[in-house]
């Protein structure tokens, strides 16, 4: 069927270009009208009543939006849109609009001959339909989001959620192109999009398998695919779609290029999102020694192998910014967070961690990241292999535990004389051994009174001390207070 266009935008060599381009192909073209600007795209509307218009989304105000929008929604145009900006905002006025394409500037011939083929058909298949009901108006929008009485129809329903959210405008004209059967409607949300089957469907899961192989064989963006066909005619729309958003929760754990068909949801498990004060023992441990194929076994222990028990994604992205904390203090032990590349990467893990749509992604991207800072861990030890305060200090760090740990232990691994040793604490650091070495204690045993319900004749023995009252006077004339007291007043 010929088709009247008009074509918006405020650069004279994009309307020409799109002008020429539009010609040049095979499309049956009635007309092919311009507008500069928006009020003469207004007046030119109203005059003309196109069926197709590719209009600058950029020229629209904030203010002339809601007129703009109800002029689209009472004559219904065919409608491409453009933009410079590749922003949300823009897909989400886009999605608004129910626009058949949003193009993002500067435009390939490729993309535009496409688009404006996809317009053509989107036409003749509106005038051979044009008599026919709207496919889902006895439904909204509201009933997915509002708990209304069931509607008569049993509507089986499936979402499509696309990992780069940018795109979904784009989704949205690909579903609604795609041949459904027994489809009662689709509806496009932010991140998603919402079908309808009809009651009598028997297939919805194959039809969206077929859809989402086509959708990888045109796109490369990942989807993940969510259908629900028990029938629960008693059930309104509203509970159906919460629990299609509950299942896709779980592609956070199993990723995208997949579907999903399901009768019950999963009940979603509690964790603990911080680390307790032994898994913290255990990765301070793992980091000093570079142990990173214990460290590997960890998070896919933790995080990977979960068999059927989900978490809630929001409190595995606490965990992981948990163990974050862990690597950031191990990292100022090198001064690395003081070295640009390391911080920035640091900053890119933790975007990373709280922004990742699948799991598995932000836990490679922390295990590739705790390999650099291995090296550059590697690198600073180099450099302070010669200062034996940097090293003696580090390992009384390590051994402060050892109940047995003494002057003479620390100067044999720096390889130096006990007294020269004891002489280049004092002057370099201001304190003798046994001050240094009752300080990491004391800060060690601090935090077991905070963090635990160890009783204190533990704490002192795991701090290092042979005699509990020994323990007691040492941390009161350090801290002011008994470790009971402490504990009591939270420090």
């Amino acid at each position: 069927m010929e088709g009247k266009w008009l074509i918006a935008d405020r650069d004279l060599n994009e309307r020409e270009g799109l002008k020429w381009l539009l010609k040049s192909s095979s499309i049956p073209v009635t007309s092919i009208l311009l507008s500069s600007n928006f009020q003469e795209f207004i007046v030119t509307f109203e005059k003309e009543t196109p069926d197709i218009i590719l209009l600058e989304l950029d020229m629209i105000s904030r203010e002339n939006w809601p007129s703009f929008r109800e002029l689209m929604q009472i004559y219904e145009p065919i409608v491409i849109v453009t933009s410079a900006e590749a922003t949300f905002e823009k897909a989400r006025l886009a999605i608004e609009l129910q626009a058949l394409e949003l193009m993002i500037k500067p435009f390939s011939a490729t993309k535009v001959k496409s688009t404006f083929q996809k317009a053509a058909k989107a036409l003749d298949k509106r005038h051979v339909t044009k008599d026919a009901p709207h496919v889902y108006n006895d439904l909204s929008y509201e009933a997915l989001f509002i708990s209304e009485p069931a509607v008569l129809e049993d509507h089986k329903i499936a979402v499509f959620k696309i990992e780069n959210n940018d795109n979904v405008g784009m989704l949205y004209s690909f579903l609604s192109d795609y041949p459904f059967r027994e489809l009662h409607g689709i509806f496009p949300l932010s991140d998603r999009v919402v079908l309808l089957f009809k009651e009598t469907c028997q297939n919805s899961k194959q039809q969206c398998q077929k859809a989402m192989r086509r959708w990888e064989d045109e796109f490369s963006d990942p989807l993940a695919v969510v259908v629900r066909n028990e029938k629960s005619p008693h059930i309104s729309l509203n509970e159906k779609f919460l629990e299609t958003q509950k299942m896709l929760e779980l592609t956070y754990y199993h990723g995208y290029r997949q579907i999903i068909e399901f009768e019950n949801t999963a009940d979603l498990v509690h964790i603990d999102p911080f680390l307790t004060p032994p898994e913290q023992r255990a990765w301070v441990d793992m980091l000093v020694n570079n142990d990173i194929e214990g460290i590997k076994t960890w998070l896919y222990d933790e995080f990977v192998q979960l068999g059927d028990h989900y978490p809630d994604p929001g409190l595995v992205r606490i965990r992981l910014t948990s163990i974050l904390a862990q690597i950031r203090r191990f990292m100022k032990t090198y001064d690395l967070d003081e070295q640009h590349s390391y911080e920035k990467e640091y900053r890119y893990i933790f975007h990373s961690i709280l922004y990742d749509s699948v799991l598995y992604q932000s836990v490679q991207n922390l295990i590739l990241f705790i390999q650099k800072i291995f090296l550059g861990a590697d690198s600073s030890r180099q450099m302070v292999k010669q200062n034996p305060i940097e090293r003696g200090i580090s390992f009384i760090e390590s051994n402060f535990s050892n109940h047995e740990l003494k002057l003479e232990d620390v100067a044999k691994y720096v390889d130096r004389n006990p007294s020269y040793f004891s002489h280049l604490l004092l002057s370099k650091t201001g304190r003798s051994f046994t001050q240094i070495l009752s300080g990491i204690r004391i800060k060690e045993a601090k935090r077991y009174l905070l963090e635990t319900s160890k009783p204190v004749k533990e704490i002192s023995y795991l701090t290092g001390y042979h005699n509990p009252n020994y323990f007691s006077r040492t941390f009161k004339e350090m801290v002011g207070v008994s470790p009971r007291e402490f504990r009591l007043n939270k420090g």
